[in-house]
């Protein structure tokens, strides 16, 4: 049989094509997670910092750090210190504060699975990420 003049793919070729679709895939989409992970991230630094810049000017204020064992998460706030937590909001937030010193802890599970991603900043304003769930996503 002679093969006619047709157009077309060969199902090799079509296989080929799905193989490095397939390969491509496997190497973005886990870049992806990460810069959405990280992308979440930010908003902990954010609130972290609102928090820490509010403590200080109540410390200003009256003399002591406040709101010992407050917390906020999704839609709620902490009023003594202005601190507004957006309803779309990923972390919760806790403070632990002493006369002299505080702590607020921003902890979230950021992509389901078992480690919680937790950011911390401290009365001397340093931020910290004792554990980062993006870390945990392949690279």
């Amino acid at each position: 049989m002679a093969r006619s003049n047709e157009k077309g793919f060969t199902l090799i070729e079509l296989m080929i094509v799905i193989v490095i679709i397939a390969i491509l895939a496997a190497l973005a989409i886990p870049k992806f997670m990460r810069a959405t992970t990280k992308s979440k991230q930010s908003e902990a630094k954010q609130i972290l910092k609102q928090i820490y810049a509010m403590q200080h000017a109540y410390r200003q204020e009256y003399n002591s750090y406040c709101c010992n064992g407050a917390s906020a998460s999704a839609g709620s706030s902490i009023p003594v210190l202005g601190v507004d937590v957006m309803v779309t909001a990923r972390y919760t937030y806790v403070i632990t504060a002493a006369p002299n010193t505080f702590t607020a802890t921003a902890t979230a599970n950021l992509d389901d699975d078992p480690d919680i991603d937790t950011w911390i900043i401290n009365d001397t304003g340093d931020l910290s990420c004792t554990v980062n769930d993006a870390n945990s996503l392949a690279l």
